[in-house]
């Protein structure tokens, strides 16, 4: 197979999506360690779990949502309960699984951290693009992540995701 490398406009292209993508996510760490003493990806389960019926999700939805692996979300979700934003649950349908529910008191860190949370993607995406960008960015990448769900890259299938991954267990 022959290696089909980048055109210098897609290395380009490349790399300033890299360069942005990194930029973002440390701002978004940034600021919800000084607001929430969290990182983005412990607030964005919170507001996951926000968003769902009573405030409550099983894991394997959570870690879908979350775009995360089993494992990941575990740990995360432990932390999180252990400053008492987050109580995990028996599902009541599955003995074997679990769910992730929102506490009164995660539901307060979140009405706290998300006006300024808010403020730095507004100020740091939003207010940078014309509403026609907002249009293209969305479409862009909708259609990226398309693609990688449905195992465009590489022949992946849906095994391949990261929330369906399975840890190795250890002998």
């Amino acid at each position: 197979m022959t290696t089909r490398w980048l055109t210098s406009d897609e290395q380009r292209a490349w790399r300033a999506y890299m360069a942005a993508t990194l930029l973002l996510e440390d701002t978004l760490d940034r600021q919800l360690q000084q607001d929430a003493g969290m990182p983005h990806l412990y607030y964005s389960i919170l507001a996951n779990l926000s968003e769902a019926p009573e405030r409550r999700l099983r894991m394997t939805d959570l870690a879908e949502r979350s775009k995360i692996t089993r494992s990941r979300l575990t740990y995360a979700v432990a932390r999180l309960e252990k400053d008492g934003l987050v109580r995990r649950e028996q599902c009541p349908s599955d003995r074997r699984g679990s769910v992730a529910a929102l506490t009164d008191e995660g539901v307060a860190v979140l009405e706290r951290t998300a006006p300024g949370h808010v403020e730095t993607v507004r100020a740091s995406l939003f207010d940078r693009l014309s509403p026609e960008q907002v249009g293209q960015l969305e479409e862009i990448c909708a259609r990226i992540a398309g693609g990688l769900v449905g195992g465009a890259q590489d022949g992946g299938g849906p095994e391949d995701l990261p929330w369906k991954r399975r840890s190795t267990p250890c002998p």
